[in-house]
């Protein structure tokens, strides 16, 4: 038996059992089997078990010798010279490889066959993308029947450094199968790549958060604001349910404001909120008007706007007084309200030292300061006409006018301004009439105002014939009589009379109203610019027949 024959002592016998079969022999046997079910005992020179087979295993080699220590590479070889392609396997459950034998079997050193065992031998390792490979090549001779398959790979196999190599599983394999997870690029290849968003998803991403964001924003300044409302005073109560209890008197001055108003009656607890009772009192489209008025605490908003407007008058004394109006005029409206006799009212108003005017007043008249008036059911007559003297009076103080005397001239020129002055400036026409009043030689301090002369005529008319204008009987005839009127002509409003304690400066002689519709007032310096302005209201006049009269 030649050394090329015999380079595996410790191989399969034959079937006498004279001898170990080459592994020419074995893979002749093999390819006589026409199957991989079956793999010899030398396949397994690492020692490890393997499962039992499926099919008929092949009979047991004969025991082998101790074996002698094998030069890695030869094992290698043999190794390699073992694993061949096996065929492609059925659709059915791969079968088992026979058992691993007891004692593993080992190649002896055959001697310096330089066909098989050169000393140049190299197992050189091969990376596809996917796969490893190992090749065998001798220095001089190559094998046809001994080339592997490029696609024989194991997916257990581990690697080790160059000249070594153990450990190595004979699994059963598919010779065109592929593995992606097997050697050592496999891992590489089997990691799944995540792929980066795309911008729609990334947009979405960003509209989302700032969604989030938003709406934690505002949830924070909501509940913020509940725990600030009653550090900033916005926790009171938007009305109180009524209809209230007790008394509270509040009184309204000439000119205040609602504002002002609304917080007197928050103050006395008349009302829940100062901000909603001015929303009602804005949507009733009332005016506010001077006086005093009788309230309960805690009041409906609309209850209270009642009182204030004297729409609940069954409850109250209410009138109302016009700017302009006379004497007799302004107490016949409170008699009216009041329920008072004009009588009495008019005997108190004759005696007008108690009220505290100066001893050249004859009445009340110019004092009955004009404006919406509430007072308590059995208010006394009295009372009620001083609460009217007491508006006027405290407007004159207002303006620096204490002294009584001072404040009744100031009152009658008021008078005027208010019966004279139509749409004008009030202060430009109480300007004018003072200029009159002072030596000139236009007017020489007569007046001349017609309202003056109609009031002594008692009329309304500012047609009177000129006997009429030339009557100094009259003594409220500004055009017989010069100076001030004894007293005033009507009753001036607030305007009127902060006119008249302030009047403008400046060279007025002379004013008429030309238009009675629009109240449109011309001044001027000289009788005859004035008398231009008088043809202008008699054109007037004649195209508005009745009119003047």
């Amino acid at each position: 038996m030649s050394p090329s024959n015999n380079d595996d002592a410790s191989g399969a016998t034959s079937n006498d059992g004279a001898r170990p079969l080459t592994r020419k022999e074995l893979r002749a046997l093999e390819k006589h089997t026409g199957s991989s079910d079956v793999v010899p005992e030398q396949a397994y020179e690492t020692g490890q078990d393997a499962p039992a087979p499926a099919t008929a295993p092949v009979p047991e080699a004969a025991p082998a010798p101790a074996p002698a220590p094998v030069p890695v590479q030869a094992a290698v070889l043999v190794q390699a010279a073992v694993l061949v392609q096996a065929p492609e396997p059925d659709p059915e459950p791969q079968p088992a490889v026979p058992t691993v034998p007891e004692t593993p079997p080992s190649i002896q050193d055959a001697g310096p066959a330089a066909d098989h065992q050169p000393d140049d031998a190299q197992v050189q390792e091969y990376h596809p993308e996917d796969q490893h490979f190992y090749q065998a090549h001798d220095a001089g001779h190559h094998h046809p029947d001994e080339a592997h398959d490029a696609g024989l790979h194991y997916p257990d196999e581990e690697h080790h450094d160059a000249g070594h190599h153990d450990d190595h599983h004979a699994d059963d394999h598919y010779p065109d199968d592929h593995h992606p997870d097997a050697g050592l690029f496999a891992g590489a290849a089997a990691v799944s790549v995540v792929a980066k968003p795309s911008k729609k998803v990334r947009r979405r991403r960003r509209l989302l958060a700032l969604f989030l964001t938003l709406v934690v924003f505002v949830a924070a300044i909501a509940v913020g604001a509940q725990f600030l409302k009653p550090l900033l005073g916005n926790d009171k109560a938007a009305d109180y349910p009524g209809p209230g209890t007790g008394e509270v008197i509040v009184s309204v001055q000439p000119g205040e404001g609602t504002r002002s108003v609304a917080t007197k009656l928050e103050s006395g607890k008349v009302v829940a909120n100062a901000d909603t009772f001015l929303q009602a009192f804005a949507s009733s489209g009332g005016t506010l008007s001077p006086g005093d008025y009788t309230f309960k605490m805690e009041m409906k908003n609309s209850d209270a706007v009642s009182i204030l407007l004297g729409t609940d008058k069954s409850k109250v004394i209410y009138f109302a007084l016009n700017a302009g109006l006379r004497i007799g005029e302004s107490l016949q409206a409170i008699s009216q309200g009041s329920g008072v006799s004009l009588q009495q009212l008019k005997e108190l108003s004759d005696a007008p030292a108690q009220f505290g005017l100066p001893a050249n007043a004859k009445n009340l008249e110019g004092f009955l300061a004009p404006g919406e008036y509430r007072f308590p059911l059995g208010t006394p007559a009295k009372e009620i006409l001083q609460s009217l003297v007491k508006g006027t009076t405290d407007e004159l103080v207002a303006q620096g006018i204490s002294d009584p005397a001072k404040q009744y001239e100031a009152v009658i020129v008021a008078s005027i301004v208010q019966a004279e002055g139509g749409q004008a400036e009030y202060g430009d026409v109480a300007g004018a009439i003072y200029n009159r009043l002072k030596p000139n030689d236009q007017t020489y301090g007569y007046l001349q105002v017609d309202s003056a002369v109609t009031y002594g005529l008692g009329t309304k008319s500012f047609n009177f014939t000129d006997e009429e204008r030339q009557d100094k009987s009259n003594l409220y005839n500004t055009y017989a009589n010069p100076g001030l009127p004894p007293g005033p002509i009507g009753s001036p409003g607030k305007t009127a009379i902060d006119a008249a304690a302030k009047p403008k400066t400046n060279d007025y002689l002379y004013w008429v109203t030309i238009n009675l519709d629009t109240k449109e007032t011309k001044f001027s310096k000289t009788l005859d610019e004035h008398n231009v302005y008088v043809n202008q209201y008699n054109t007037w006049c004649q195209a508005n027949v009745g009119r003047c009269t």
